[in-house]
């Protein structure tokens, strides 16, 4: 099967996937590459309204127009991503389905239509947990006791310690784990550098350099427990001499932030306004008032 140019994804048809239900009655490796790249560039704009969307809420600029043209940006940001080589999910969707017989017609087989449905269903798990908690409230009721503990000893409000972590998993729905399934525990997403000496995952990640999103294969640490990932959290901050101008600073949430994100604790630019909009925000707000906090 020949792709033809014209029929080269565009932004404005990256829902365009469900047209290829039933692309080709061919179950030919083209097939499966157009197919593979086209459900790589519906999870890279997941992944980066992911990325962006969680600190959302009650921002400065969440209004109907920005958050069109915010969508309009993502979905051509996520076809020029997947474009040639893409992240690697493409090929690893090939590999793995040509492995199980897609894609190579066999003699004196059955030719059946190649569907997106069945590129889905045989898709690899990634490696991230499903929610350990329902609401933010549960979220928050659980973690709680350990972001006092962490406030107390960095001096920082329990309640931006805590905002760091749901924006870093998505209220904890988005967790790194091993590829045993089992979970990392890390909630603020600490990467595992030539300092530590404990268990590690590595995890594909989507970072910002110079204002563009890269693809890159990062590892990050992992503990047995979520107290051990705060705690971890409260050592890292107090023992890496980039992070002392936070340090000095703790008492205000917004300039503790602030010096985070000029730091390089993480590649997004709108990384401590997030933090912000959630410790300030009404998910946040209500799941405290809910626990009686």
């Amino acid at each position: 099967m020949t792709i033809p140019l014209q029929t080269a994804p565009v932004y404005t048809d990256i829902q365009g996937l469900n047209k290829l239900k039933y692309a080709s009655d061919e179950n030919s490796p083209e097939t499966l590459r157009f197919v593979a790249e086209q459900f790589e560039a519906i999870f890279l704009q997941m992944m980066l309204k992911s990325a962006h969307g969680e600190g959302s809420d009650d921002g400065l600029f969440d209004d109907q127009q920005t958050e069109f043209y915010q969508d309009w940006h993502d979905k051509q940001l996520a076809i020029n991503l997947a474009a040639g080589k893409g992240i690697g999910i493409a090929d690893m969707l090939v590999k793995q389905l040509q492995m199980n017989g897609i894609g190579e017609q066999q003699a004196g087989s059955v030719e059946q239509p190649f569907t997106v449905d069945h590129i889905i269903r045989q898709a690899p798990t990634a490696s991230v947990s499903t929610a350990s908690w329902n609401t933010p409230q549960e979220f928050v009721q659980q973690l709680w006791p350990h972001a006092k503990a962490a406030s107390e000893k960095l001096g920082v409000a329990p309640e931006v310690i805590l905002a760091q972590a749901a924006l870093e998993t998505g209220w904890g729905k988005k967790i790194n784990q091993h590829a045993s399934g089992e979970s990392s525990y890390n909630l603020f997403n600490i990467k595992a550098d030539g300092r530590w000496q404990g268990e590690s995952v590595s995890v594909a990640t989507l970072e910002f350099r110079q204002g563009v999103a890269m693809r890159e294969t990062a590892r990050f640490r992992a503990y047995a427990s979520y107290e051990e990932s705060f705690a971890d959290f409260v050592s890292f901050i107090k023992n890496s001499p980039r992070y002392q101008p936070a340090l000095a600073v703790a008492g205000d949430a917004r300039s503790f932030t602030r010096e985070l994100s000029v730091a390089g604790y993480a590649t997004d630019p709108e990384y401590a306004n997030k933090i912000m909009g959630i410790a300030t925000g009404k998910l946040l707000q209500n799941a405290l008032e809910l626990i009686k906090i």
